[in-house]
């Protein structure tokens, strides 16, 4: 697993950094922007060490002395070129092209322009190659990558558009959906490759490092000396055999809904998505009696389930709020039983070495064509699991 820790935000060439001081392989970070050279104009790529606040961190600087012009579309185009003419995965292929297209997307949808001042610089197309390669090196795209809500700075900074608030309007546009927060210093912290370099990778945004097993780390420099350490600190490590996760809890109370509605509500909130829904009884004002309607949900899905809720119950209002879960690491496992003479298969849910659950629905199948009762077919399948070590 990997994490990237955007604290003190990140940027192309912070990113870069990070993953070279990681253990990614320069040579052939070197070798593919050299490719860029044969199709565009050479660019000297400089790397070295520099302190930020005290804390040792990679740095990467690129240079061209004649960088034509480019548009949003040679910006895609050329980034295609580059990673096919490159002994990569399909992944990182995949990967550098819809960085291309979500930063060309987020200026167009901002400024509506075709022509991409920033984006058009030698840096976007090495970053974006750069980046692309070493993850691959890292094995990146065959594991799961973590990211902590990315810090984003404040104040204003000097674009080619003028004077604008940071984070910049295509930086947020690129981050739609992503959990940020402003600060801790007013700078521009994530810029517009960075945040699209992120966004294209993370599996799961987690307030807290989950649990791990740290192998490696890794420090990108910023350009400027900040207030803080400007630098991108990357995790690689082993997962644990439980994860921390960020989870909302949508919640409402209700004490004029009918059992069937809220029954109906149950389960829609399940079909639309949710973790998990309950019910629980309560003594509401007055003393009546009343329900809580709970959901378990994801960050990305919660607003679309608070409004299935309020159509479902009629409720003028639910809350909202975080929490965090510890979940066991879990994987199916198929197991053979034999039951009366007869071989059954039964899928398994296995958490580390803590608990085996078999399915519901295959134990249940089970006894429909024994004709056994269910609990009856539920202990021997445990029995079974038992014998062999599996529970």
């Amino acid at each position: 697993m990997i994490l990237i820790d955007c604290s003190s935000g990140i940027a192309g060439d912070m990113f870069l950094a990070a993953l070279l001081d990681l253990g990614a392989d320069e040579k052939k970070v070197l070798r593919a922007i050299d490719e860029i050279g044969e199709l565009l104009s050479r660019i000297e790529v400089r790397i070295g060490e520099v302190k930020r606040r005290g804390m040792r961190a990679k740095r990467v600087d690129f240079y061209s002395e004649s960088w034509p012009s480019l548009s949003g579309d040679d910006l895609i185009n050329y980034v295609e070129r580059c990673v096919e003419r490159l002994d990569i995965s399909d992944e990182a292929r995949s990967y550098a092209i819809r960085v291309a297209e979500t930063l060309v997307e987020a200026e167009r949808r901002v400024h509506g322009e075709a022509h991409l001042h920033e984006l058009g610089q030698p840096d976007a197309i090495a970053e974006i190659v750069g980046v692309s390669v070493a993850l691959d090196d890292l094995k990146a795209f065959n594991t799961t990558v973590y990211s902590t809500p990315l810090a984003v700075g404040g104040g204003f900074v000097e674009t080619s558009h003028g004077r604008l608030p940071v984070p910049a309007p295509a930086t947020l546009e690129i981050l739609k959906g992503f959990p940020i927060s402003g600060g801790p210093v007013r700078e521009e912290l994530a810029t517009p490759t960075g945040a699209s370099l992120l966004v294209n990778i993370v599996d799961s945004v987690t307030e807290l490092y989950p649990m791990m097993r740290p192998s490696g780390v890794g420090y990108g420099a910023g350009s400027k000396e900040l207030e803080i350490p400007n630098v991108l600190r990357i995790v690689s490590g082993e997962p644990l055999d439980s994860r921390r996760e960020e989870v909302l809890i949508i919640e409402t109370n209700v004490d004029d809904v009918p059992g069937e509605v809220l029954g109906y509500a149950l389960d829609k909130l399940m079909k639309e998505g949710a973790r998990d829904a309950f019910i629980i009884p309560i003594i509401a004002k007055k003393g009546r009696p009343g329900q809580v309607l709970k959901a378990i949900a994801d960050r990305g899905n919660a607003e679309h389930l608070a409004r299935v809720m309020m159509e479902e119950t009629g409720s003028l209002g639910v809350r909202v709020y975080g929490c965090e879960r510890i979940v066991l690491n879990r994987e199916i496992v198929p197991v053979k039983v034999s039951i009366d003479g007869q071989e059954f298969e039964v899928r398994v849910k296995v958490a580390g070495s803590l608990r085996a659950k078999p399915e519901y629905e295959d134990i249940r199948e089970i006894a429909e064509r024994t004709g056994k009762p269910l609990r009856v077919v539920m202990r021997l399948v445990e029995d079974r699991l038992r014998e062999h070590g599996g529970a």
